[in-house]
């Protein structure tokens, strides 16, 4: 497909978008090398590309909806993403004083659905949005209970098959910046997890919004997706971005502290409605 455009950059959007817009009023060409058109067996797919203006950084990546920051390096980008079964819509787009430019595919993907996948990114450059997930431990009979494996940076697989993916940039697993930090689960346990984002910002970064994207049972009559945007503050603390509950039959519940009224008991468990939003440090 070819590049569509869109001319002008709002001050609006150049002040709130926490990106860095580039100053070159050259229109831009995108090279999109990777996914390439047609179909594929890999949950995990890669794009990887070329913008023609190298001060572009960083570039939008929009996948089936779902928006995501990504660095680049001389112009360069390249990332895994995880996909859902069938077709999958991928979009790159940058943006420059021109305008904002961008390439389009679609990808076939000829794989298993996939129940649990969560993205956790942050609008601005140089910070940690750690994201950390607390499931339900293997096995547990009590569908209530506080959720006890806790998948994160340092331990990147849980007992149960929840994979966590790093915030690889440019062959380093250790950047700040935009994220994505990504979790997948092909085969959930049944009980409640909880969603956590832990903040660091560097320099003189005083705040970030995160935004966790969320799809349960993707592609299935059961689908659930939830769009999560909290600002992230304090240096050091966390905050509960969402509580997702998976019962029998893959029927899904997600409960978002921050903004939704507090459920009524019965609905969620008591240790659930009386955790505090925020906590210093990960626990």
């Amino acid at each position: 497909m070819g590049v569509s455009a869109s001319n002008g950059v709002s001050a609006v959007e150049e002040r709130q978008s926490g990106k860095q817009i580039s100053k070159s009023t050259k229109p831009i060409s995108i090279a999109l090398k990777k996914p390439r058109a047609g179909w594929t067996v890999d949950r995990m797919l890669e794009i990887a590309g070329k913008v023609s203006d190298d001060t572009v950084d960083p570039i939008t990546i929009n996948i089936n909806g779902d928006k995501y920051l990504i660095r680049t390096i001389k112009g360069e980008f390249k990332r895994k993403f995880p996909v859902t079964q069938g077709k999958n819509y991928i979009e790159v787009s940058a943006t420059n004083k021109a305008g904002t430019f961008s390439e389009k595919k679609s990808v076939y993907a000829k794989i298993p659905n996939l129940p649990l996948l969560a993205i956790l990114t942050s609008d601005t450059d140089n910070v940690y949005t750690d994201l950390h997930i607390y499931e339900p431990k293997m096995g547990e009979a009590d569908l209530a209970a506080k959720p006890t494996a806790h998948i994160y940076w340092a331990d990147t697989s849980s007992e149960s098959g929840g994979k966590f993916y790093l915030n690889e940039q440019g062959g380093s697993f250790d950047q700040p910046g935009y994220g994505p930090y990504l979790y997948t689960h092909s085969s959930p346990p049944l009980g409640i997890y909880r969603v956590d984002a832990n903040y660091w910002p560097s320099g003189d970064k005083a705040h970030t919004l995160s935004t966790l994207n969320l799809t349960l049972f993707g592609g299935t009559a059961n689908e659930v997706k939830k769009r999560v945007q909290v600002p992230l503050v304090t240096p050091g603390e966390t905050v509960t971005l969402a509580y997702v509950k998976i019962q029998k039959g893959n029927t899904v519940s997600v409960y978002v502290p921050s903004v939704d009224i507090k459920p009524k008991k019965g609905d969620w468990p008591d240790w659930v409605l009386e955790s505090p939003l925020t906590r210093k440090g990960t626990e």
